[in-house]
């Protein structure tokens, strides 16, 4: 494909892993109110995000190994009709348990699409090229991640449109992406007559993976940390992915590859990527809630006050793209990245009720140049160091480690974040002389129909929370920081494949004989 080509496929590209990011994003504001209409339960309103993140993490390696067997325009479109499909059924939901179910079949395309819209890229443009393109893909990110708040916020506080808009939205853009795509995109159709789909071990992944996110969803509000659930749920989650690593090591054609997955580059990268990934969630999910409940701005305000995260992001994912593919390193820029994201989580731990905001922006503004600076860079050095048949696996294992890893901090940053603040508002209303009650005790939400008192101490409670949760998040930003530095420095090869040595090809033909 010549330059205007690979433009024009990346131009459809782009719009469904917009579309596909954007509907995680974009629902976030409006949920109270979607929670509200339809008459539902705090645990469902936890479900209607679960749903689809589960369903998204779980599935991303499958669809990474399938795109190693098949067609990927092929897969691709499929793709595009399934999240098609269930965000038109979440706009007509009439409960929380049809949307629930809508919202699964909805992140199980988003899974699809987020990690084969890279799959399709790495079989474009060759490594070193692909640094000038991923500037693209992270502004993608960035608006989706940030900017799909504050369009949540206005479609639902727009009475004309409502909240099943939120939904309906990404319907034309999907269309759109796959009449461009349909047009633009031309790949080698790869026809393997020794495709091997390994059920056992893509069930195994998805089981194990599902359980262990249903614990960390449930653990500390359902039940206690230390009870017979947890034991029996990490028990059976752990023996699930136990049955899943022995299955992958024994089928010709895995989900996961554990030869890719056990190299010394892959898997620092994939540790790194844990810490991104804990940013990318936790900061738009911890910043959006500090901004309304801690500071008492409205939805759409709270959107505006998070853009210096989308301009780090922005910015810094387009400069060093540009720079990689330049010089063709990628470890200098990953730790620089990565200590830029350090520095913004630290500055983030020390904010309360009354911090100012323009140090608040300038950490998030940090936070948004680290991620830039790493996310898709770390991309690239797993991509770098597999031959073009494992693109697709090794893309999506790191896709899916990185999910895994913002999914369970996610709900782990929650959970100290609601234990924290249960215990502030305890001690404030004691100190005020106010007598506690369950709902007062950080279980409501409702803040603008407390009275007064009660209010400002809830108000405070969350402030000064938010700012332990960042401790924490800074301290996995160092296991990622410690990781990247011990990457080895290599230089992004100029090929679309990777040679293969010819001792490797012959003990791979036997193995595969045998």
């Amino acid at each position: 494909m010549t330059h205007r080509q690979v433009l024009e496929a990346l131009s459809g590209l782009l719009l469904v892993l917009f579309v596909a990011m954007i509907s995680g994003t974009v629902v976030s504001v409006a949920l109270p109110q979607i929670i509200g209409a339809l008459n539902g339960s705090q645990s469902q309103y936890t479900w209607v995000v679960t749903a689809s993140l589960l369903a998204s993490t779980a599935s991303t390696p499958i669809w990474g190994k399938l795109a190693d067997l098949f067609n990927k325009k092929l897969l691709l479109q499929i793709a595009i009709v399934i999240f098609m499909v269930a965000s038109l059924a979440c706009g007509f939901a009439q409960n929380t348990g049809q949307l629930i179910a809508f919202r699964a079949l909805q992140g199980l395309g988003m899974g699809a699409l987020q990690i084969l819209a890279q799959v399709v890229i790495a079989a474009m443009i060759s490594p070193k090229e692909r640094g000038r393109y991923n500037g693209y893909l992270g502004a993608v990110m960035a608006v989706a991640t940030v900017g799909g708040p504050l369009l949540g916020g206005f479609i639902a506080d727009t009475s004309w449109l409502g909240w099943r808009w939120c939904f309906f939205i990404a319907v034309p853009f999907t269309v759109a992406a796959f009449a461009l795509l349909a047009k633009t995109l031309h790949l080698p159709t790869v026809r393997r007559t020794d495709v091997s789909i390994d059920y056992w071990g893509a069930a195994l992944i998805a089981a194990g993976v599902s359980v262990l996110l249903i614990w960390v969803t449930f653990v500390g509000n359902s039940f206690d940390w230390l009870s017979w659930q947890t034991a029996a749920m990490v028990g059976g989650g752990v023996v699930l992915l136990a049955l899943a690593t022995l299955v992958e090591s024994k089928v010709r054609e895995p989900v996961v590859p554990l030869h890719v997955v056990r190299r010394r580059d892959p898997a620092l990268a994939i540790l790194a990527s844990l810490a991104v990934g804990m940013a990318m969630f936790g900061g738009a999910v911890f910043l959006g809630q500090y901004f309304q409940i801690g500071r008492g701005y409205g939805p759409t305000a709270a959107g505006l006050l998070t853009i210096p995260m989308m301009v780090g992001v922005l910015f810094s994912s387009t400069i060093s793209g540009r720079m990689v593919s330049r010089s063709g390193q990628t470890k200098p820029y990953i730790l620089v990245g990565l200590v830029v994201l350090l520095a913004g989580f630290v500055g983030l731990s020390t904010i309360d009720h009354q911090t100012s905001l323009v140090l608040v922006s300038l950490y998030m503004l940090a936070v948004g140049v680290g991620v830039g600076m790493s996310m898709q860079n770390l991309v690239l050095v797993i991509q770098n160091t597999v031959p073009l048949r494992e693109i697709g696996a090794a893309s999506g294992a790191i896709t899916f480690f990185r999910s895994l890893g913002g999914t369970v901090g996610v709900s782990v940053l929650g959970a100290i974040l609601a234990n924290r603040v249960a215990t502030s508002i305890t001690e404030g209303l004691a100190k005020a002389g106010i007598p506690v009650t369950g709902s007062q005790a950080g279980k409501s939400l409702n803040i603008a129909e407390m009275p007064e008192p009660i209010k400002e101490i809830v108000r405070a409670a969350y402030g000064d929370a938010t700012g332990h949760i960042f401790l924490v998040s800074a301290g996995i930003a160092v296991v990622g920081l410690i990781a990247a530095a011990f990457l080895r420095p290599a230089k992004l090869r100029d090929s679309l494949d990777l040679p293969e040595p010819a001792g490797e090809a012959a003990e791979q033909e036997v193995a595969g004989k045998a």
